[in-house]
């Protein structure tokens, strides 16, 4: 009766879900991404659109220099010198604006043109009038700084609408300068929690609402219902107990099937995965118990089973965390510029090896979501391109999800297997390096031949580089020691590798706890680790927490052995296997394959560091990269990229399998030579 009362409530639930799927998502997103953003101006942006540029800057004239168009660039820089000035606006004799010359068009287009400033005159390198977007001195300071950050401009000409006269220039730096005292806090720390939450309902109820008077329904919206429908189809189905009684590995395959679908199509439905892994966990074990009773089963043996899965999933929960809270710190501190500080190339393809393989050994030390997170946030400041940064940071993905195949840590799957004993730390790494690296190289190697040979990095002034925060070296050395002390810590004592990651959370928290003593909540608030807690990726988490419970409801219920039975009885190879999974990778996730394969094949019958076990390991964690939505990396270069799954397919796919291809080839060359 209970299970029937279970089923009906999430019926209910499910066709309320499918009534407010017809809501317009699509603004709630933006309004999300917008209100993420903006943060720090969420509170003080009603205050600046009451603020006018002529309110902020005393007297215009004064505050910025102006020379005549047939002024030459040394007249102009010597202007911007006396002023100490970043720009210099360009008017005719009338003080028409003509354009405006910046320290940016210098280092462009004089001195990387090696031009005499002398000789050349000002309108042969400016930024004339048609190129430049001007602002009115009535122009709220909100709206200018809109304007700034969507054109990724520092700042912007002022000129009279009705005369065309110029009047001056505005920068972000006069508008922070504006600020009163509160507002700048929130700058610096940002808004209180309460404020951007208040802030990013207000943007997401307006935005809705717009879109809602619009008319029409969007694709996603019929997808998303069709989805929640079929769910409420099957739960109506599983109402009947002594149907599931007979029908107990078919029920669950059912669940299984439906969740992965959402998983899998999770951008179309628009349904956070993390979401449907914990109901489909929820469903699965409800399913289990719910046969075990109706069939009069020892009512204990659920509940023993689920004891042992839980078990087996916190451990990996809490490395995790502990692992992500630690990197999360050293970043707090801007640590990781210790290495993003030394690369100087200009020349792009010499900078794609050498950002590639700073990606491949960082992952292999960190993990390959992390990874990729700093080396894509790390290209934002040298490659001003858009298309530049997409292919550089494909390119990242594949070399992280490679570095961290090869390192128990580097990857979430390889440190499923090695907590859960299918492999060791020492022939893991000297088996799977060589056919790592190589498959990074041969994946670089092609992707390099989609940049013109020669082509040189162009350099954006607009950006500005940030000195290393204090002690930044300390932590940063702290935090790599911490994360390469785990492996240490497991072989030392015995214990499971969470503990290890445990107490290096714990030292890192007193470190900098006592660096940032007394240094008050304003200076140290952000640097400390229950920020560091705040900022993880805990969505990501419970994902792996749902996926892994749910694969332990199968296993339990034999699920998983019969399919073990069926690989062994039709396919022979263990290559074969591995490499049908890695493939596989791309489409589903790479966690689920791996803990059912764990669950597959137990420890008795295929022992610790075994081909198979190893090829699974670079398999899955290499094979991801075939598609963008095949890993964590990916998804997560979808989001800061904004890159979509046909671009990737057309322009990656290719290199990453060619990748894929010959690090398989090179495990199976190497455990020949070496057999």
């Amino acid at each position: 009766m209970s299970q029937t009362l279970w089923f009906t409530l999430m019926i209910i639930l499910s066709l309320i879900t499918g009534i407010t799927a017809f809501v317009p998502h699509a603004a709630l997103k933006r309004s999300a991404t917008s209100s993420v953003q903006n943060k720090v101006w969420a509170t003080t942006i009603g205050r600046f659109d009451k603020l006018t540029i002529k309110d902020i800057v005393s007297d215009m004239f004064a505050d910025n220099p102006f020379v005549l168009a047939n002024s030459t660039v040394f007249d102009a820089v010597e202007k911007m010198n006396d002023f100490n000035r970043g720009s210099v606006v360009i008017v005719d004799e009338e003080n028409q604006f003509k354009g405006i010359f910046t320290e940016r068009d210098f280092v462009t287009k004089v001195f990387e043109s090696q031009l005499p400033a002398a000789e050349t005159f000002i309108t042969e390198v400016m930024t004339p009038k048609e190129e430049c977007s001007t602002l009115a001195p009535d122009t709220p300071i909100g709206t200018c700084r809109e304007l700034m950050l969507e054109q990724n401009r520092r700042r912007m000409p002022i000129v009279d609408s009705s005369t065309g006269e110029a009047i001056g220039v505005v920068s972000i730096r006069d508008i922070i300068r504006s600020l009163a005292d509160d507002d700048k806090e929130r700058l610096l720390y940002g808004p209180t929690y309460e404020e951007a939450i208040q802030e990013a309902k207000s943007r997401a109820n307006r935005l809705a609402l717009q879109e809602s008077e619009t008319g029409g329904l969007a694709q996603q919206d019929l997808f998303r219902t069709a989805f929640v429908l079929s769910g409420a189809v099957v739960g109506a189905g599983l109402i009947q107990g002594d149907w599931i009684a007979g029908h107990e590995q078919i029920s669950m395959i059912a669940i299984f099937t439906l969740g992965y679908l959402g998983i899998i199509f999770e951008t179309i439905f628009e349904f956070n995965k993390a979401a449907i892994s914990l109901l489909m966990s929820v469903a699965l074990w409800v399913t289990l118990a719910g046969a075990s009773m109706t069939t009069g089963g020892d009512p204990n043996f659920v509940l023993g089973k689920l004891g042992e899965n839980i078990g087996d999933v916190s451990s990996i929960v809490f490395f995790l965390m502990g692992a992500m809270t630690i990197v999360e710190i050293v970043d707090a501190h801007q640590g990781f510029k210790v290495v993003t500080d030394l690369i100087e190339s200009k020349d792009k393809r010499a900078l794609m090896w050498i950002i590639g393989l700073i990606t491949f050994f960082m992952s292999a030390i960190l993990d390959n979501l992390t990874t990729t997170i700093v080396m894509v946030s790390l290209i934002k400041k040298i490659l001003p391109n858009d298309e530049d940064r997409k292919l550089f940071g494909a390119m990242i993905v594949i070399a992280a999800n490679a570095g961290g195949a090869w390192t128990p840590i580097g990857d979430v799957t390889t440190t499923m297997l090695w907590i859960d004993g299918q492999i060791s730390v020492g022939p893991t790494m000297t088996s799977l390096f060589i056919p790592s690296i190589l498959s990074t190289i041969t994946s670089i190697f092609f992707l390099q031949k989609q940049i013109p040979e020669g082509e040189q990095v162009e350099q954006d002034t607009s950006i500005m580089s940030t000195a290393l925060a204090p002690r930044g070296k300390l932590v940063f050395g702290t935090g790599i020691a911490g994360l390469l002390s785990v492996p240490l810590f497991k072989a030392e004592t015995g214990l499971p590798p969470y503990l290890g990651m445990l107490a290096a959370l714990g030292i890192m928290w007193t470190l900098t706890d006592i660096l940032h003593a007394g240094e008050g909540k304003e200076g140290r608030e952000d640097l400390m680790a229950p920020a560091a807690l705040r900022n993880i990726d805990t969505s990501g988490v419970l994902f792996f927490l749902g996926i892994l419970l749910s694969v332990g409801a199968l296993d339990s219920a034999g699920i998983l052995g019969n399919l073990a039975q069926f690989l062994d009885q039709n396919i022979q190879s263990e290559s074969i296997i591995a490499s049908t999974i890695g493939v596989a990778s791309a489409i589903i996730d790479n966690v689920p394959l791996v803990a059912a394969t764990m669950g597959m094949y137990p420890i008795s019958q295929v022992p610790m560091d075994s081909p198979l076990w190893q090829q699974i390991a670079f398999c899955a964690g290499t094979g991801g990269s075939l598609l963008v939505i095949g890993s964590a990396a990916g998804v997560a270069l979808m989001g800061i990229e904004k890159v979509d799954f046909m671009w990737y397919a057309k322009r990656i796919t290719a290199s990453a399998f060619a990748g894929y291809i010959v690090g398989i080839g090179a495990y199976l060359l190497q455990a020949q030579v070496f057999s």
